[in-house]
């Protein structure tokens, strides 16, 4: 159980780090120690209601010192450690009987939210005029743990499955904020944690978790667009085996300028080495590489405040040491991450979608016209509760992607449907929302504009709808090939 402390930083609520937690197998307890009180949040199985960040609060959980909550409340025994499809994956936990799975993950919602608070609408709509990065958001999140929610224990981390990871980014999102300046940072790291050396791993992991910034994925490029396996961009090996020197151009690669590092796939294979077996996949450190010229990045002008970027890549120099996993192996390195970044993403968009549905409904309970709240118009509520409806079930099957990712099961098309079946009803829900607003939406106090636009890129990136329908029907339906 996570014990939610709140300290006197205007409302921060922080997740602390100490005590025993979730580890890369199971999970143990989590306790806080935290200047002043430390307050911990007790579930007891109450349904939860729809939540309102608009002119209506509600509580959803109790707050109670630390010392009055039962000891054996916060821990859960762990299983003993071992192989099999979920070693090196953190487990999921099942309910306890009697209890409301509604209920679950409270304490994260709760921290989240207060954290969240520090950061209201103004604060992001003044980066959003100046094109500028959300660095104490992100600080904020980094000494919360959030960001290494991800990495195990033994490296420094909160050791949480994807699913409590989860959990937060869709939090972060229902609050009016934007986790995309901070998520590749919980999910990009999978690659090293699951195909890095164990050298990799001790070096590297720790101070990601400490704050060391891996946040950009250098995949895509101007010419390939999805088709990975095309990719230009090429490392060659030197005859001593001991470094690769690497050429080409990376685009949209969010967040190079704020990060330290930069995870690079290359091609090394030849013309007659199999596709899927003909990439690489390298940590860049950037903080050297673009000091010397050997990485330029340019800032791309956007819709949104997303900070993305074209890379160019001139002669870089790369130790063999920093490639991760076996050369020839960085797609599937990187599949590793995409997983885990599409249930991630789709959270987001869970995340969104509750935060136009309450909205939506704040509006429409307080706007009265022709003498009447227009909430009470069919034409109006029909439209918003059919998109609750669409974004309660789309939750359902980020859960189940989360579940099964966590157990070390195959779950690219759950992944993949849970990003497209959520991003779509984040989409309409913003839709409804703008609509419910009519012309006050906008105007850029209401911050719906902004959110209407962030959540448009999820029908897009990190992948397409389409694709993910192609994927679906060859893949999981065995229709024949379309592209």
């Amino acid at each position: 159980m996570w014990v939610a402390s709140v300290t006197s930083r205007a409302g921060l609520t922080r997740l602390r780090a100490g005590g025993a937690r979730r580890n890369a197998r199971g999970l143990n307890a989590v306790s806080g120690q935290a200047s002043g009180r430390s307050m911990s949040v007790l579930a007891f199985g109450a349904p939860t209601p729809l939540r309102s960040r608009g002119a209506t609060t509600v509580t959803r959980a109790i707050l109670l010192p630390t010392s009055s909550v039962p000891k054996a409340a916060l821990c859960r025994s762990a299983p003993a450690a071992g192989g099999g499809a979920g070693a090196g994956h953190q487990q999921p936990s099942s309910p306890t009987p009697g209890t409301d799975p509604r209920n679950a993950h409270r304490e994260i919602r709760e921290m989240v939210q207060g954290l969240c608070k520090g950061f209201p609408g103004e604060y992001w709509r003044d980066l959003d005029a100046k094109s500028e990065y959300p660095t104490e958001f992100v600080t904020a999140l980094q000494d919360a743990g959030v960001l290494s929610m991800l990495i195990p224990v033994e490296y420094g981390g909160t050791g949480s499955s994807l699913g409590e990871a989860a959990v937060a980014l869709e939090e972060i999102h229902a609050s009016g904020c934007n986790g995309a300046a901070a998520h590749a940072q919980m999910y990009i790291m999978g690659s090293v944690l699951r195909h890095g050396s164990e050298a990799q791993k001790q070096e590297w992991l720790p101070q990601i978790a400490g704050g060391l910034r891996l946040q950009a994925f250098g995949v895509s490029e101007p010419n390939n667009g999805t088709d990975t396996l095309s990719l230009e961009t090429k490392a060659v090996a030197d005859p001593d085996g001991e470094s690769y020197v690497i050429n080409g151009q990376k685009i949209w690669t969010s967040r190079a300028k704020q990060s330290d590092l930069m995870l690079l796939l290359a091609r090394t294979g030849g013309p007659d080495t199999p596709r899927s077996k003909a990439l690489s996949v390298f940590l860049v450190d950037l903080r050297t590489a673009v000091p010397n010229g050997q990485v330029t990045i340019k800032p791309i002008d956007a819709m949104i405040n997303h900070n993305t970027n074209s890379v160019y890549i001139d002669n870089l120099l790369v130790p063999t040491a920093m490639r991760v996993g076996e050369e020839g192996e960085g797609f599937k390195a990187i599949l590793t991450a995409m997983n885990a970044e599409r249930v991630l993403i789709a959270a987001e968009c869970i995340g969104d979608g509750r935060y136009f549905v309450d909205r939506a409904v704040s509006y429409a309970n307080d706007r009265v016209v022709f003498g009447r709240p227009i909430g009470a118009n069919q034409g109006v509520q029909h439209p918003i509760a059919k998109a609750h409806a669409a974004v309660e079930a789309a939750s359902l099957m980020v859960s189940r992607a989360a579940e099964l990712y966590d157990a070390g099961l195959p779950c690219g098309p759950e992944a993949n449907m849970a990003k497209m079946l959520a991003a779509d009803a984040s989409w309409e829900a913003a839709n409804v929302c703008f609509q419910t607003h009519g012309g006050y939406s906008f105007a850029r106090e209401y911050d719906i504009e902004r959110k209407f636009r962030e959540t448009r890129l999820y029908q897009i990136a990190p992948i397409s709808t389409n694709l993910i329908l192609s994927f679906i029907a060859e893949k999981v339906l065995g229709l024949p090939r379309s592209y």
